[in-house]
């Protein structure tokens, strides 16, 4: 841990591997649950990964597969090219930062960050010079003597962030690390863990069940469910260019109209909706074959405008936020969410009013229906 970035073939170094990772729990008296199902990913050296889903749908498993607390029931887990399945946990070079900070209470902030070092049998000197420098980049200079009851929630986030950098691992493993913080501190530790993991160049490997962590944080976003990944991808991709209708409705908000593709083009899928023509971007496997398609709207890519009786649509009820307004809009099409942001108080709609509804059919996407 040392102020500038780690230059120690980094690129080479920290490579994960999940080889058709599987798990499955025995119950009595029925089928096994598979909890992990054939989940293939591949983690670059450096790479922040975040796995995200809803409760029941794999990640934490696999996470504790990763870090040898879980045995896999088929598959395989590397590391630089390694298979590591049989290593146990104490010996992979990997760190984990836990839902409950797992601090001891027994020992002070400095005798807590140098936990690892000790059990590494690393020299008095080592340790020493290991502890100072971790305690300056964490920001808990003047609280070494401390006891973990005796910070706060985010001090104690800090030491248990200090503890596992400390013994330099080559993978970094969180399990929703922020989840006990209150939101304005969350938001703050995003941005400290996000800054030390680039400054150190340490792969990493999130889970949490929080969407905005997940698209704030990572170079890339594992959607998991019932096991298995449903796209992984750069955050901005999950969120416009969704793979699935899963991952579409997961992740914010999202219309959806029914539509058949007229015929592809260049630019996409021709589709009627909403009274118009428009060519929208699609899905690579979206055919014009007769076949029904979702045409993927976000709330904030619409716009709406008074219009006379007979209009698109009419506002059935609105939200106001102060920095948005979210309205319900009934349309031949269903109801509609729309986001409308930095509203201005002479064009607020009133319930009842007849709208237009436009498109951006850049910001759209069709998908076929799963």
């Amino acid at each position: 841990m040392t102020a500038t970035h780690v230059t120690t073939d980094s690129e080479n170094v920290g490579r994960l591997h999940l080889d058709r990772l599987t798990k499955k729990f025995e119950t009595r008296g029925s089928a096994p649950v598979v909890a992990v199902d054939a989940v293939t990913l591949d983690v670059a050296p450096g790479e922040f990964i975040t796995l995200l889903g809803p409760s029941g749908c794999g990640k934490t498993t696999t996470l504790r597969i990763v870090a040898g607390l879980e045995e896999a029931t088929g598959g395989h887990v590397r590391l630089d090219g390694d298979v590591i399945d049989t290593m146990p946990p104490q010996r992979r070079p990997m760190a984990m930062v836990f839902q409950s900070y797992a601090l001891f209470p027994h020992l002070t902030v400095s005798e807590n960050i140098a936990y690892g070092l000790r059990i590494q049998r690393r020299g008095k000197d080592e340790t020493e010079a290991a502890i100072k420098i971790a305690l300056t980049s964490m920001n808990l200079l003047g609280l070494e003597n401390r006891s973990p009851h005796e910070l706060s929630g985010g001090q104690q986030q800090r030491v248990a962030l200090a503890r596992a950098l400390v013994v330099q691992p080559k993978v970094l493993l969180f399990d929703e690390p922020l989840s006990n913080l209150d939101a304005k501190l969350r938001g703050a530790m995003r941005a400290e863990i996000r800054r030390i993991q680039r400054r150190l160049g340490i792969t990493s490997l999130y889970v949490t069940h929080d969407q905005d962590e997940a698209m704030t944080m990572s170079d890339r976003v594992v959607v998991m469910n019932k096991g298995r990944i449903e796209q992984a991808a750069a955050p901005a991709d999950i969120y416009f260019r969704p793979a699935t209708v899963f991952v579409a409705d997961f992740i914010g908000r999202a219309n959806f109209i029914e539509v058949v593709p007229e015929r592809m083009e260049a630019d996409g899928a021709v589709i009627n909706a909403l009274g118009r023509e428009m060519t929208v971007p699609a899905h690579p496997e979206v055919r014009a074959n007769g076949a029904a398609a979702y045409l993927m709207l976000r709330p904030e890519t619409l716009s709406l405008a008074v219009a006379p009786a007979g209009g698109v649509g009419s506002v059935l009820r609105s939200t106001f936020h102060g920095h948005s307004v979210d309205y319900e809009v009934e349309t031949n099409a269903g109801t509609l969410a729309v986001t409308v942001p930095g509203p201005e108080p002479r064009r607020l709609l009133a319930e009842g009013a007849n709208v237009t509804v436009t498109v951006d059919p850049a910001r759209a996407y069709v998908l076929n229906k799963d």
